[in-house]
């Protein structure tokens, strides 16, 4: 699966407890949490066309930034075929060489990407907000998912089916530019992460997946647990904890058992490293940027 938006590099091999973990949970318990059992929000599908009984999509109730670069025009029209979803932690959207049946326009939540080792070790590879889309990759000709992809931060999106947005890139000029300027900022970051993790420092680089997290959540506060973090940073749940219990004491943050509120983002954006707003400033240049909450 293209990595959306977030995508780790992690050049530092880790070890057996930095940062992974053994897939966990019975298959009854997975199957609650798969694709089927999203949560529809509202409306009903027209039988077999698709699309949603009655328009319902208002620009100034999407934070989504590929939908918010669209012309008005051009999200109209894809409009009838997008379908709010709730997003609930722990749910898997995607499992590996499973079709990929929707896509999802993350409008409040973070998802992240899990590789899985033959012995059952799982990592973190990358994660998408609010600026990105789940699985482009059938949109450029692979139907089945590369990585498992598992809702992190609690929310909701907007899904649509790939053949849909296939004909919209087709036949609308603005949906393929949009999605292509999308695909060159994850090249970029490719590149910018590869760098941030050989030289910055744990602490830099917890700030910058917070202000992540902070922004995708739309909240204050949000639920983002040690495993997590350990994975996406690839270190020992150990240094989160200490990362953490620093950040608390300079006021930064409130952290307790996974609840995270954001107390002083200001001196978080201080404290990140220059990555953060590296990555921002290429997604205000491409993309129109959501309200401020």
């Amino acid at each position: 699966m293209l990595p959306t938006l977030l995508t780790i590099v992690n050049l530092q091999r880790p070890s057996r407890k930095a940062g992974i973990r053994t897939r966990m949970g019975s298959t009854a318990a997975k199957k609650r949490l798969r694709l089927g059992n999203v949560r529809q929000l509202t409306l009903s599908d027209r039988a077999g066309s698709g699309r949603l009984s009655e328009p319902m999509l208002r620009r100034d109730n999407v934070a989504n930034r590929i939908l918010l670069a669209l012309p008005q025009a051009s999200l109209e029209r894809i409009a009838p075929y997008l379908r709010p979803v709730d997003l609930v932690a722990g749910q898997a959207l995607y499992y590996p060489e499973e079709p990929i049946r929707y896509l999802y326009f993350i409008n409040r939540g973070l998802v992240s990407l899990v590789t899985t080792m033959r012995d059952g070790r799982s990592v973190a590879t990358g994660a998408i907000g609010i600026e990105g889309i789940t699985g482009p990759d059938p949109l450029f000709g692979v139907t089945n998912a590369l990585s498992e992809c598992t809702v992190q931060i609690a929310g909701t999106a907007l899904r649509i089916t790939p053949d849909v947005l296939r004909r919209e890139m087709a036949e609308n000029d603005a949906v393929r530019e949009v999605l292509q300027r999308f695909v060159q900022t994850i090249v970029t970051q490719l590149a910018q992460t590869a760098a941030c993790n050989q030289l910055h420092s744990l602490l830099e680089r917890c700030c910058r997946w917070l202000l992540i997290a902070h922004d995708s959540a739309r909240s204050d506060s949000f639920v983002l647990t040690h495993e997590f973090l350990a994975m996406i940073l690839g270190v020992q749940r150990a240094g989160i904890s200490i990362a953490a219990h620093r950040l608390q004491e300079a006021g930064l943050i409130r952290y307790r058992r996974g609840h995270i509120t954001i107390t002083n983002r200001r001196g978080l954006e201080a404290t990140a490293c220059e990555c953060y707003e590296r990555i921002r400033a290429q997604y205000a240049e491409l993309f129109t940027l959501p309200r401020p909450l």
